[in-house]
């Protein structure tokens, strides 16, 4: 009777799973409907998630969700308004980091749902020990390093965070090994900003992660471009290329209109208006 009791619910919590992560992948230009329905669907989702733990699409698009939330209506927010109200800033910083230690929680828990002890043995000092990724896998690994690394970089004070930055680069590179293609050059743009970011990083292989992830998603994204501009030509004072690129980002922008176009958008223009401020 209870194995008849659990099979219909279960086969309920798999179908609201299967249907939630659909819609997570649903296109949507207009930033402020995003916004406001972005709250009710990821504690929706989350809800289903805990019931199905090891739903790897709903996990990704869980840990999508929080990730873009912060960085697009949080993060960005915190920047746009520093030079105003720096009190206000740090608090949304505060929250950003919240959301993204929230979104890896639950990809990381997805990773280890698939294979018990990923966590432990991505940490290992032994190259032989490193967990594998299956093709399945990918996309909740990139969400995992985008969401840690977005963490690590609001949380600069915290030296037991930012140490953690070799196991975020580290994760990345596994997906990459895995599918170096992932995201329409997503996963390349990742590379190219942990390799910036990184003590020691090589510039010139960030550069050419950047420009593989342009070259992937053959200009359509503005995520890369405007990526490039700020860890490549802005550390270097390239103020032409700097320009240039977040030019091509609002064209890139223009030419397909979709969310994540339309952040990118957002953050080109104001780079552009900060120009003076910034060089």
């Amino acid at each position: 009777m209870a194995l008849c009791a659990c099979s219909p619910r279960l086969l309920i919590v798999q179908s609201a799973a299967d249907e939630l992560a659909g819609q997570g992948q649903a296109p949507e230009e207009d930033l402020v409907l995003a916004r406001e329905a972005s709250a009710f669907y990821l504690k929706l989702s989350e809800s289903v998630l805990r019931q199905a733990p090891g739903h790897l699409k709903l996990a990704e698009s869980v840990a999508a969700g929080f990730t873009q939330y912060a960085y697009a209506f949080v993060s960005f927010e915190a920047e746009r308004i520093e030079a105003t109200d720096a009190q206000a800033a740090q608090k949304l910083r505060e929250r950003a980091a919240r959301l993204y230690r929230r979104a890896h929680r639950h990809a990381i828990a997805a990773l280890e749902q698939r294979t018990p002890g990923f966590a432990s043995a991505l940490a290992s000092a032994d190259a032989a020990k490193w967990p594998r990724l299956d093709a399945s896998e990918v996309g909740v690994a990139y969400w995992a390093a985008a969401s840690w690394g977005g963490f690590i970089a609001l949380s600069k004070d915290d030296p037991e965070t930012v140490a953690d930055l070799p196991l975020a680069v580290r994760l990345a590179q596994l997906a990459w090994v895995r599918d170096p293609q992932h995201g329409d050059g997503a996963l390349a743009s990742l590379m190219g900003s942990f390799e910036s970011a990184r003590p020691g990083g090589d510039r010139r292989l960030a550069e050419r992660y950047f420009d593989q992830a342009i070259a992937t998603s053959r200009d359509h994204r503005a995520g890369a471009l405007v990526a490039k501009a700020e860890a490549i030509a802005l550390p270097a004072a390239d103020r032409p290329a700097f320009e240039a690129l977040l030019r091509q980002a609002l064209q890139a922008s223009a030419d397909r209109r979709d969310l994540s176009n339309e952040v990118m958008r957002q953050r080109a223009q104001w780079l552009l208006d900060m120009a003076d401020d910034l060089f």
